[in-house]
């Protein structure tokens, strides 16, 4: 049975000249995206999207100046396109890794990143055997 606090993670896979790295992304809501989503592009090294983001955030705003609208419909405009982010942003951040050579090698459950590489590690014996030498 699966506790009510597991979450989801895909393990991305990198064996480059500093040895192997795992990155583990969780599946669904990104709350920190949502709530600052340049501040959590720029933490994640992902230049691109955040200036992306703060190009799109920027002209959202000078739009609505632009075009005279009212604080509501100003404010129903952010919270859409923050929705969107939150939405989207594990997709951008596996992306981002895909770009920077990690192979997604699958899904795992698990209570904290932690957790859930432990677990996928004790599953994964060919992958135990490239960290171990």
């Amino acid at each position: 049975m699966i506790a009510r606090d597991m979450r989801v993670y895909s393990v991305h896979f990198s064996s480059d000249f500093e040895g192997a790295q795992f990155a583990l992304v969780k599946e669904g809501f990104c709350w920190p995206a949502f709530l600052l989503s340049v501040v959590w592009a720029l933490w994640h090294r992902m230049w691109w999207v955040a200036a992306g983001l703060f190009a799109v955030s920027a002209i959202l705003g000078s739009a609505g100046a632009l075009l005279g609208l009212d604080p509501l419909s100003d404010a129903a405009i952010s919270l859409a396109f923050a929705l969107i982010i939150g939405f989207f942003a594990n997709d951008m951040r596996r992306w981002a890794l895909e770009r920077r050579g990690y192979s997604d090698e699958g899904v795992v459950l698990g209570d904290n990143e932690d957790g859930a590489l432990e677990r996928f590690l004790a599953n994964s014996p060919v992958m135990s055997g490239v960290v171990r030498p």
